[in-house]
């Protein structure tokens, strides 16, 4: 059997994405993930760049060898027009030369 690539395990987030709409765009941000914001010309696209933003926010922090913020799920912005969850995904993988061979059980 060859092991290359295989996923082992994954575990997701639940952070609070928040959006104001504003007269001629959306900003949005992420409450518990500083720096992790969007500005676009609709909530369609505010949220695409949101998940952009949280990604690579994340990739960051894990590089850099920080923890990633715990999620606040108890958070509310009474100034956003739009609360919703967001949802970060990290898998872990198992990573074995192409050419290792691993015994059958």
């Amino acid at each position: 059997i060859v092991l290359y690539g295989a996923t082992v395990g994954a575990v997701t987030f639940q952070y609070k994405a928040r959006s104001k709409i504003e007269l001629g765009g959306v900003t949005g941000e992420i409450r518990d993930f500083a720096g992790a914001s969007s500005c676009a010309a609709t909530l369609e696209e505010a949220r695409q760049g949101l998940a952009s933003a949280l990604v690579e926010m994340a990739e960051t922090h894990l590089l850099q060898g920080r923890r990633l913020p715990v999620p606040n799920q108890q958070a509310h912005s009474a100034e956003a027009d739009v609360e919703e969850p967001i949802y970060l995904v990290l898998s872990a993988t198992a990573q074995a030369s192409p050419t290792q061979q691993l015994s059958p059980a």
